[in-house]
């Protein structure tokens, strides 16, 4: 193992060497570069960014939604139109939404499909999930197919992004 990361999507892949020396500081919650995960929850608990904007009926962080408006404008150019289906989810709204699934499914289905509040991405408005105008494939695996999903895949860090939960990497993603 030379300690590259791969991430294979439809049509290839992309490899890539990390850098070394690198080291991960947990930082206040709304700073840009933050760790947040099963093991590695927002500070404060109910943390609530304050430059929140609206971008389709959803909310994100301002410098977010800068991003994922030039995604979206290089996307359209391509014949491919997305849509933001998830973006800012607080505190309540995480906690009802994880509840949900935890009466739908219990509790160990639950803690695979969906962060407990505190401990979500999306919380910090940060995160953003894409979709087709359409709703086909919302938040499924059949995304990765569809050609938003394709062009999430081969362009999606150019505008800074990446994709969060690569097929067969749930281990190492959470």
């Amino acid at each position: 193992m030379d300690g590259s990361c791969t991430q294979n999507f439809q049509g290839g892949s992309k490899t890539w060497q990390p850098a070394t020396g690198v080291t991960v500081t947990y930082s206040q919650a709304g700073e840009y570069q933050r760790v947040i995960n099963k093991r590695n929850p927002l500070s404060p608990i109910d943390y609530a960014p304050s430059d929140l904007v609206n971008v389709g009926g959803r909310y994100l962080r301002y410098q977010m939604a800068l991003a994922f408006w030039q995604f979206a404008d290089a996307a359209s150019a391509s014949g491919i139109p997305v849509t933001v289906v998830s973006g800012f989810r607080s505190y309540v709204d995480q906690a009802s939404l994880y509840n949900s699934y935890v009466a739908l499914y219990g509790q160990a289905s639950a803690d695979t499909i969906s962060a407990r509040a505190g401990f979500s991405e999306h919380q910090s408005g940060l995160a953003v999930d894409i979709g087709n105008p359409d709703g086909g494939c919302g938040l499924q695996e059949c995304f990765a197919t569809t050609p938003a999903g394709r062009f999430a895949a081969s362009r999606a860090h150019e505008f800074g992004f990446i994709v969060r939960y690569p097929d067969g990497l749930t281990s190492w993603t959470g």
